[in-house]
């Protein structure tokens, strides 16, 4: 059957070029492509301040020669081919604005950004592929994280108007360029918002809902809750053709989390914390996403026991798949490729690139510059709980200030650890560079090719299992 259309009726997902038959998404992110993410690709800080360091270290020509490079080796269509052969269907895209405007001259579109995002879109599609357009980076951030490409810790796009006028702006620029692609199942205006107030998100979706439908009436909207997509405290309605979205991550499958064993309990919480984040969208009969979800991976060379922890986390992500089938869930695992932490396909520990980097990772390891899979450090904890100790001390609202999923250490740590530290390192990075050739360049590029790559095959097999 060749898959068709896709709209939400009677609470599905339904292909309405075949019977309006439901049909379920499974997947994964291309997480850190068109949206950079330190761990994923080893940087330091913030993906701006990466290029700007990049741009400074290897010029405009060289700068521009590598960035393209890269962006077409890190997903071609042997990716695609090896993703349909597990049986998976979805792909969703996170991109940055900035490959689209540019904040020195807003609102001029830069049919550029165009030239990586069309050609996988394409690939995908010739292997039976939906893709899911999600702008994980806004003007302002959506969030105060790395992952919205925020280094201020302010989301300030829900402070200031024309950011979301902006935001605005550039989905009706896209969904103009893509209403007429079939294979793209849709565009999730937001990723992992934060708005203080819980008021202001269902009003911009409500906003940018009709804005989107005036240039394209087809395409569903994938929204994410609020607070990092885990709850929907001010949203009153759902809007049509629509599907909400929650991101379902467990402490247990990270290195500062309890170890999953499988026990009773452990799965009656992992049901428990489901189950919460979509409580909105079973009270309204609206379909389920699960945007991102899955844990990381030990790396033998750093953990003596790797081979148990990793055999402990596939469990756990079993024991997740297992609840979302229970519940008809489209799913979208993160993630697709990096280099070595938590993708379906890494880097080789043995390619340029990591070769070239190791030793920064060691310091982005000892210093916990990165958010995402850090690792237990006495000599950060001898500095930072003190400082929580005395925060706690005299100022004991740290500990109720948004959002309420961060403790006071985790405030301190985005500020020095993941910001401060994590910028005064970027140039470091970026000095690994100097005198590269463009030869050079391109066989780093070459690292994240696939032929270049190794597969995650008992995570594979996995997702294979549940597609």
């Amino acid at each position: 059957m060749v898959l068709g259309r896709l709209e939400v009726k009677a609470g599905k997902v339904v292909d309405i070029d075949n019977g309006d038959a439901p049909l379920i998404l499974r997947g994964a992110a291309i997480g850190g492509w068109m949206n950079m993410e330190n761990f994923i690709t080893g940087y330091a800080g913030h993906e701006r301040e990466h290029r700007a360091a990049l741009l400074e270290v290897l010029g405009k020509e060289k700068y521009d020669h590598f960035f393209n490079e890269w962006l077409w080796h890190f997903f071609t269509e042997a990716d695609a081919k090896y993703f349909a052969s597990l049986g998976l269907n979805c792909i969703r895209i996170p991109f940055n604005y900035q490959h689209f405007e540019d904040d020195m001259s807003p609102r001029v579109l830069k049919p550029e950004g165009f030239k990586h995002l069309d050609r996988v879109i394409d690939i995908c599609a010739k292997y039976n592929i939906y893709t899911i357009l999600d702008m994980h980076a806004v003007p302002g951030g959506q969030n105060p994280d790395w992952h919205s490409d925020n280094p201020t810790n302010v989301a300030a796009f829900w402070d200031h108007k024309d950011f979301q006028d902006r935001t605005i702006w550039l989905w009706r620029e896209l969904a103009h360029h893509y209403k007429d692609q079939p294979w793209v199942a849709g565009y999730n205006p937001l990723n992992e918002p934060a708005d203080p107030e819980y008021t202001r998100l269902a009003e911009f979706y409500d906003r940018v809902e009709k804005e989107i439908r005036v240039v394209d009436p087809d395409h569903i909207l994938w929204l994410d809750g609020n607070t990092f997509a885990m709850e929907w405290k001010g949203f009153t309605h759902i809007l049509p053709n629509c599907v909400y979205s929650l991101h379902d991550y467990s402490t247990m499958g990270f290195p500062t989390g309890d170890r999953f064993k499988g026990t009773e309990d452990q799965c009656a919480r992992l049901s428990r914390q489901f189950l919460r984040k979509c409580e909105f969208m079973r009270e309204n009969g609206c379909p389920i996403w699960n945007g991102e979800f899955g844990p990381v991976y030990a790396n033998p060379e750093d953990e003596a026991n790797s081979m148990e922890i990793n055999e402990e986390r596939i469990a756990l992500l079993g024991a997740q798949l297992q609840i979302y089938a229970k519940y008809d869930t489209h799913w979208s695992i993160w993630l697709y490729k990096d280099i070595g932490l938590q993708g379906m396909v890494t880097t080789s520990p043995e390619s340029p690139w990591n070769k070239l980097i190791k030793p920064f990772l060691h310091k982005k390891r000892a210093t916990q510059a990165d958010a995402w899979g850090k690792f237990p450090s006495a000599e950060v904890d001898a500095l930072i709980n003190p400082l929580a100790d005395w925060l706690d001390k005299y100022a004991s609202g740290v500990k109720t200030m948004y959002p309420p999923v961060w403790d006071t250490r985790r405030h301190i740590t985005r500020l020095i650890n993941e910001g401060l530290l994590s910028k005064a390192l970027a140039k470091e990075f970026a000095e690994l560079f100097v005198g590269k050739t463009k030869e050079e360049l391109s066989q780093l590029a070459e690292s994240f090719s696939f032929e270049n790559c190794v597969q995650r095959e008992a995570l594979n097999r996995t997702l294979q299992d549940s597609a």
